[in-house]
């Protein structure tokens, strides 16, 4: 091959290859700007135009603080001519969460990452940015969605709290009546006895009746009401809660992990009483694990005739033997934080869907797995029937 058809070769191939960069940089889904040491913009794709709403040739030429809010638009070019006379890196090669400015002058958040290119004209800079509003979206619906579980959290709480309460308050104040009407029947057959005595004998009877009826309707405000049901997606379910369920932990959710089975059908059931249900068991999981290297919360929804079971694993140390009986009542938790409501309020939860929540056995050292178990779609008498049936039985127990 002679030395010009070489020079053509080259050229043939630097023609594809501008042309392959030419389609990266137009197809490519994140904004590329390119500019130079003068901070002038060289390039601008595509994508750019759509975020910031500049055509390309609005730009080229300009200084690149015009897509910047004033605040950075001001500093840009002292931070550009302190890294060309320094070299000290405060974006370059590390990337950061920063502001944009789109042509009608709204300021959102975008994600900037730049590198650094030495050509025949110079120094370039080659900024790569991707819109972060739909992932703050996310975040604050997130973050209320929290919040408002934690408000029923907090509802719920209390409700369990009333309901134990009035409960424990019961037997003993019956039995101090039993005992004050008993000796007001003693005194009253003692003529000898000051009228005083039996007067205040009397009062005694009086208010403990009234404390009774205050106890009576302390457990009829309490009492569990039909939940409000809406038709919800199994699997997107199932992510919002692993989303939620990550929130705060600081590590992401490389250890939590879902296992639906395909094509479940809807579920009929209160969507904040479900997740509060959901987020605890997870939460509970991923604090048996937080102190492995080796961590992992399984998440699995599988059919089993006319129910879904939703299965919480982890590979903890488990629940140990001698709180496994107690585990699902109310102020028996061994958590140095909390009263010990979480799994009572849920199970509470679950039987009032017509469900139920329980430990299945595990193998020491294999973990804990939470097993919640809700119809799909029983008729209204059928639910019923279920719910009480659960709940006698719940009442045997204790």
């Amino acid at each position: 091959m002679s030395g010009d058809e070489v020079v053509d070769q080259n050229r043939e191939n630097a023609a594809e290859s501008e042309a392959r960069l030419a389609s990266v940089f137009d197809t490519a889904a994140d904004g590329i700007v390119v500019i130079n040491d003068r901070g002038q913009v060289l390039s601008f794709n595509k994508a750019c135009e759509d975020l910031f709403g500049y055509e390309a040739a609005d730009l080229l030429g300009r200084n690149v603080n015009r897509i910047m809010p004033e605040d950075y638009a001001r500093a840009h070019d002292a931070y550009l001519n302190n890294y060309l006379e320094t070299g000290e890196r405060k974006i370059i090669g590390i990337g950061r969460e920063v502001q944009g400015r789109h042509k009608d002058g709204t300021v959102f958040p975008i994600e900037l990452s730049v590198g650094e290119a030495s050509t025949p004209a110079g120094r370039q800079f080659i900024g790569i940015l991707r819109d972060l509003r739909s992932r703050k979206q996310m975040e604050d619906r997130l973050a209320k969605a929290q919040a408002q579980l934690l408000h029923m959290t907090r509802i719920s709480a209390l409700d369990e709290m009333g309901a134990a309460i009035a409960h424990e308050l019961n037997q003993p104040l019956t039995a101090i009546l039993l005992y004050l009407q008993s000796v007001s029947r003693r005194a009253k057959a003692d003529a000898s006895l000051d009228p005083l005595i039996l007067e205040v004998i009397d009062k005694a009877v009086r208010e403990a009746e009234r404390a009774g009826e205050i106890i009576q309707r302390m457990r009829q405000l309490v009492e569990k009401k039909a939940p409000a049901r809406e038709t919800l997606d199994v699997q997107e379910l199932v992510r919002n809660c692993l989303e939620m369920a990550e929130l705060g932990s600081g590590e992401g959710a490389a250890y939590l992990h879902a296992e639906v089975e395909p094509e479940l059908p809807p579920l009929m059931a209160d969507p904040v009483q479900i997740r509060q249900i959901l987020i605890n068991l997870l939460r509970n999981a991923r604090e048996a694990v937080s102190d492995l290297a080796d961590k992992k919360v399984t998440l699995s929804v599988h059919r089993n005739g006319d129910a879904l079971e939703f299965r919480v694993r982890d590979n903890g140390p488990g629940v140990p033997r001698e709180l496994v009986e107690s585990l699902f009542r109310a102020f028996s938790g061994v958590k140095e934080k909390g009263v010990g409501l979480g799994l009572a309020i849920s199970r509470s939860i679950a039987q009032n869907h017509g469900g139920d929540l329980r430990l299945e056995p595990q193998p020491d050292g294999g973990g804990a797995s939470f097993l919640l178990t809700l119809p799909v779609d029983l008729p209204d008498d059928s639910a019923s029937r279920h719910l009480n049936s659960l709940m006698k039985n719940q009442i045997a127990e204790e």
